[in-house]
């Protein structure tokens, strides 16, 4: 299979296909075959096959632990192992190396280059960068190398294969988690209880304040009628002081007139008399 051909999910599918009435050595060969595909980093499908668990009880058992390996292993078990598998190919070295890194980025998202070089026994930086580069491209990881720091940066990578007694301890974190989600759940609807209640309350204060505001202006309003009806003006009034009522005048005039007259008689009676 050309290296350079990214085995797609149909393609996949047929392998397994083939897996499932494959026995012996055709099914060694196929092995390997998925082995080295590239795009093919999950194994536990083809591991659960009858007739591949079969491998592990015949002499094609080392074949089945490489195969374990490269489900849930790393390059470093198998290199402690090799004198008992089967040697692998360039293009092998290099998914198991892959799934490798895998494995150090679900424990460290910044993985320093002197980790990864005696992880994956590679001589130099540039075939570890190279490394790196072909797994990003083959959307195993995703991330940034880190030249100046001399670290691998990971956002995100696959998921591996995982083994059944770890179930117990997957189902264990994932109540945890639920649990953990529970509780900050409760707070965040505490706190919008909290919250409707303080909006309510300065609802109910606001239009408090809106009616008391309505109130007074009414107050004013009637008052200011009131007083505008019962009271005049200052200066008019003083104005009205200092000028006599029409008519005053009049009466003034007629009373001197009167008198005048008064005096004009009394004198003509006073020269009769003499």
């Amino acid at each position: 299979m050309a290296a350079e051909v990214k085995v797609t999910g149909q393609s996949q599918e047929q392998l397994l296909s083939l897996a499932r009435s494959a026995r012996g050595a055709a099914l060694v060969s196929l092995i390997h075959q998925v082995l080295e595909a590239p795009g093919i980093y999950v194994f536990g499908e083809l591991l659960d096959l009858p007739n591949v668990r079969e491998l592990a009880e015949n002499e094609f058992s080392s074949v089945f632990r490489l195969l374990t390996l490269f489900a849930y292993g790393t390059y470093a078990d198998y290199l402690s192992e090799a004198g008992n598998l089967p040697p692998l190919s360039e293009a092998q070295k290099n998914k198991l190396r892959h799934l490798s890194v895998v494995t150090l980025a679900a424990k460290i998202k910044c993985i320093p280059y002197a980790v990864l070089l005696e992880q994956l026994q590679l001589k130099n930086v540039r075939q570890l960068e190279d490394l790196v580069i072909e797994a990003v491209y083959a959307d195993v990881l995703r991330g940034s190398l880190d030249q100046r720091n001399q670290r691998l940066e990971v956002d995100y990578s696959i998921g591996r294969d995982i083994r059944r007694e770890e179930l117990s301890t997957i189902t264990r974190t994932l109540q945890e988690w639920c649990l953990g989600c529970e509780v900050v759940l409760s707070g965040i609807e505490e706190q919008v209880s909290r919250a409707n209640q303080h909006k309510e309350q300065q609802l109910g204060l606001k239009q408090q304040i809106e009616s008391e505001v309505a109130n007074l202006k009414k107050t004013i309003k009637v008052t200011a009628a009131a007083a505008a009806a019962t009271s005049q003006d200052p200066e008019q009034h003083l104005t009205e002081l200092r000028e006599p009522a029409p008519g005053t005048n009049q009466r003034q005039t007629s009373k001197k007139a009167s008198k005048a007259k008064g005096l004009r008689g009394s004198a003509k009676i006073w020269s009769k008399s003499n």
